[in-house]
């Protein structure tokens, strides 16, 4: 029998080289399914891991998808370090979308293209707000964080479908429930000719390094992770968590708006139905992996990019469902959390339990309980010999 054991000191260098592990553990189980799938696991693995990045224009469309989950994730770090369980970053940007959108359709041809400052800080703001609901009810009423931003994930995108079905909807979109284009002057600035790239890469990477300097070098960001580490000791050292739900909150809230705000102003040019994505929870995976460290959720935001266009290259040239892009997500995690469990267990082997002699039979002494080949003695008779 097998059992986990704690390990008496944990390895460093395994501690930042499972995810590594994790990927490795990934590709392989991958392969298997290629096979399963009756594909060639070697083009399978080609979709995945070198057509995103085999020329220019497929590297900035991976930029392009890891520019909001790598912003997302920075937001999640700090909660997560705090001990906060933002789960619904998903509707903060979906909320976030929303509210930018609805300044994009205030402009006009007549708009200048300072419009673009309004939308994104618009976009901030939406997502504090919907991140704040959960903090209120936290704070207030002690709700479980979880399920309180799970589910109002739920409650903005039904939101988003009756704002695009209902007083947004375009009148000449042939009934097709979305908004009209936003005018070319809401338009992200883009990096150069030719590619969707936008300046929301620059900003991703200035928030990684202003995540990195927030955390390990300022007294709000060791307050941050010491109320997640050791509630105890924060609040001996006069740490505030409410302070701190509200920081972890606001803040994930804000990165997870300020994304929505530039896919919905960028790439996607309007509101649709389709604007969620599941940036919001492919995120929290690319937290994890980076090991909620700026640097590490850069590489882990290209990762997850990789999946996403992967997937969509294995449907229309391989003939695979889209979900699979899902499955290699959940199979990154599950061999992440396999290996972190292994970091800080050990696999033992447990002696079987020795078996416990049989009870005495009723009727009968001890002497012959304990040898049952024997035929049975009335006691009565052992008595009465005794006597003689």
């Amino acid at each position: 029998m097998l059992k986990l054991e704690p390990r008496p000191q944990l390895s460093r260098f395994w501690s930042y080289a499972s995810p590594i592990l994790a990927l490795l553990v990934t590709v392989v189980i991958g392969m298997v399914l290629f096979a399963l799938l009756g594909k060639d696991p070697v083009k399978g693995l080609l979709v995945f891991f070198w057509e995103p990045i085999k020329s220019g224009y497929a590297l900035g469309e991976l930029m392009v998808k890891a520019t909001p989950l790598l912003i997302i994730a920075l937001g999640l770090a700090v909660c997560f370090r705090a001990n906060v369980w933002n789960i619904g970053a998903e509707g903060q940007y979906v909320f976030g979308a929303i509210v930018a959108g609805g300044v994009a359709l205030l402009a006009d041809k007549n708009t200048g293209p300072w419009i673009v400052v309004p939308i994104l800080f618009a976009g901030i703001l939406g997502g504090m707000v919907w991140a704040g609901i959960t903090a209120f009810l936290r704070d207030k009423f002690n709700a479980n964080e979880i399920l309180v931003s799970l589910m109002l994930v739920y409650v903005a995108i039904l939101l988003l479908g009756y704002m695009v079905a209902g007083p947004w909807k375009d009148p000449h979109g042939y009934n097709f429930p979305q908004s009209k284009t936003f005018e070319a002057v809401t338009q992200i600035p883009r990096l150069m000719k030719g590619s969707r790239v936008s300046i929301g890469l620059i900003i991703a990477l200035c928030g990684a390094g202003a995540l990195w300097v927030f955390l390990f070098r300022t007294r709000a960001g060791f307050a941050q992770q010491v109320g997640g580490l050791a509630p105890a000791a924060a609040r001996y050292a006069g740490f505030s968590a409410r302070r701190a739900v509200w920081i972890a909150l606001l803040t994930s809230g804000g990165a997870a708006g300020l994304a929505g705000a530039l896919e919905v102003a960028g790439p996607i040019g309007q509101l649709t139905p389709y604007l969620p994505a599941g940036y919001g929870f492919a995120a929290i995976i690319v937290a994890f992996v980076g090991r909620l460290h700026p640097v590490g959720m850069i590489f882990s935001a290209i990762l997850m990019s990789m999946f996403y266009i992967g997937g969509e290259l294995a449907q229309s040239r391989l003939g695979l469902p889209k979900s699979l892009t899902g499955v290699f997500q959940g199979l990154l995690l599950f061999t992440l959390l396999a290996c972190d469990t292994l970091i800080v267990y050990r696999l033992k082997r447990k002696a079987a339990p020795k078996a416990l002699p049989a009870a005495p039979a009723s009727g009968t002494s001890s002497l012959q309980a304990s040898t049952p080949l024997t035929a049975p003695v009335p006691v009565t008779q052992v008595t009465t010999e005794g006597a003689i």
